[in-house]
């Protein structure tokens, strides 16, 4: 079945009626209890999913919705990717449903499965790395997806749109190795999310290229967020031979280093992949990987309805070009 079951098919498969269904699926009383099971086998069966948006509806209206979930609503980077998709949503008569999977496989499960029952036209998903687990034709059941900051499973499954992550962390830390240092630290979150990956290689290949073996003290993963990173840079200043240099992953983790710095009033070449407001008045100069996040949702959400509207072609992965703003631009 390549369209969304409706409470015909069950039905039909169950062999009872429609408002047997309809009893079965409103969890209403007075339903045999061998009935009810056979029809919650077919509602298992074909993945059948009760449309909330339609039952809320009155006689001749109707809606349009895109569903967004992202990883952290508080980051301001996905901030500025749901303005890109709800400005071209605008255009289309959509309108956005934003949740966040708070980077949590289950969540992420729960949130999918409630925008499908409130029958949006399409998903625009910042993936966990589980995602291509849940995202799978059957459980669609014909909603296009589109995969933004990071791909869903293998190349050419999805539309994806992602920045030139390996790129961006390449010339960072290029930079600060340009400038003298030769102990550059990083600090990263989940090693095994797509950006973190891509930006690390990105790390290794500036130092390899400066002839430089990395140094596996030195290279700090699994903290996530402002405070663990905080502490992570904490243990980089309590090195007998500290670095002289510190590479960032993203904005949050980079918010986390300059607290403890500020803490122990020390000053360091920092790095971070990710632009941030105040980052130019900051004390502690900066060099920074920044880039369109507006536009980066503008591009998913076009590639989106591109889908809705059956054009499009073949998956596309669209990749976002970055750049480098050094210290003395920044100020």
């Amino acid at each position: 079945m390549s369209s969304r079951p409706t409470m015909h098919d069950v039905a039909r498969l169950a062999g009872v009626s429609i408002k047997t269904v309809s009893r079965v699926v409103n969890q209403e009383p007075r339903v045999d209890p061998d009935t009810r099971s056979r029809v919650q086998e077919a509602i298992d069966e074909l993945g059948f999913r009760r449309n909330e948006q339609a039952r809320s509806l009155r006689p001749g209206q109707s809606t349009a919705l895109i569903g967004l979930v992202t990883g952290d609503l508080s980051n301001p980077f996905y901030s500025s990717i749901a303005r890109g998709i709800e400005e071209v949503a605008h255009e289309h008569g959509h309108l956005l449903l934003t949740a966040s999977s708070e980077e949590q496989p289950g969540r992420e499960r729960q949130v999918i499965g409630a925008f499908l029952q409130h029958n949006v036209a399409g998903l625009v998903v910042v993936p966990t790395p589980q995602a291509h687990l849940q995202l799978t034709p059957e459980a669609l059941r014909g909603i296009p997806v589109v995969a933004v900051d990071r791909p869903i499973g293998p190349t050419g499954t999805f539309d994806s749109v992602v920045l030139n992550n390996r790129v961006g962390a390449h010339a960072a830390v290029t930079h600060l190795l340009r400038d003298g240092h030769t102990r550059v630290a990083m600090i990263d979150g989940d090693p095994a999310v797509y950006t973190g990956r891509e930006r690390t290689a990105g790390y290794l290949e500036a130092l390899a290229e400066a002839g430089l073996a990395s140094d596996p003290a030195l290279i700090l993963q699994g903290y996530h967020g402002d405070r663990q990173a905080e502490a992570a840079m904490h243990l980089l200043l309590d090195m007998a031979t500290r670095p002289t240099a510190v590479f960032v992953t993203n904005n949050r983790i980079a918010l986390g280093a300059l607290k403890a710095l500020h803490a122990r009033r020390r000053s360091l070449a920092l790095a971070s992949f990710d632009d941030f407001e105040l980052a130019g008045i900051l004390p502690t100069p900066m060099t920074l990987v920044s880039y369109d996040a507006v536009e980066m949702g503008r591009q998913a959400a076009r590639r989106l309805f591109g889908r809705i509207e059956r054009r499009g072609g073949a998956p596309a992965d669209i990749i976002i070009p970055v750049k480098l703003h050094l210290p003395e631009e920044t100020n």
